[in-house]
């Protein structure tokens, strides 16, 4: 599952999958959320670390953003270029926030099947509908997501 996630993100990311699965284990532990079954272990696993790498990308754009520091860049040719595999992932999440609003099951079965790889069953066994509604979910969801980004 982490794999997946940093597969999104950009190739100089810093931090590792190694990393993103032990922060997401310590915030599970600590929870001390029950888990029912497997597939439900993965749907508050995914959750978990995409909440972590959205912490990580608003700290990442706050220390960009200079945090009142004034940097001054003489040449912008020296600057290396803006590098990124996939959306940003604080558009996503925002995205991902606003279809909760629309769609709680759906943003809850993109979670599960986009950011920790589970399949339209596993999903149905959490969700507690039936996995061709899983699918017609991912494609309706799917294309909410598409629209929204490409009007935001």
């Amino acid at each position: 599952m982490a794999r997946t996630y940093m597969a999104s993100e950009r190739p100089d990311h810093t931090l590792q999958h190694t990393a993103l699965v032990h922060e997401a284990y310590l915030r599970l532990v600590d929870s001390e959320m029950p888990v029912n079954n497997r597939a439900h272990f993965f749907a508050v696993a995914s959750q978990a670390m995409r909440r972590i790498l959205v912490d990580y990308a608003r700290a990442r754009k706050t220390k960009k953003r200079g945090s009142g520091e004034t940097i001054r860049v003489e040449d912008e040719a020296q600057l290396p270029p803006a590098s990124g595999i996939g959306p940003d992932i604080l558009a996503l999440h925002e995205v991902l926030e606003r279809l909760a609003g629309h769609d709680q099951r759906q943003a809850q079965i993109v979670e599960m099947h986009y950011f920790s790889g589970l399949t339209a069953e596993e999903i149905s066994e959490v969700v507690g509908v039936t996995s061709r509604t899983v699918e017609r979910d991912l494609v309706s969801a799917k294309a909410w997501i598409g629209n929204a980004l490409e009007n935001s």
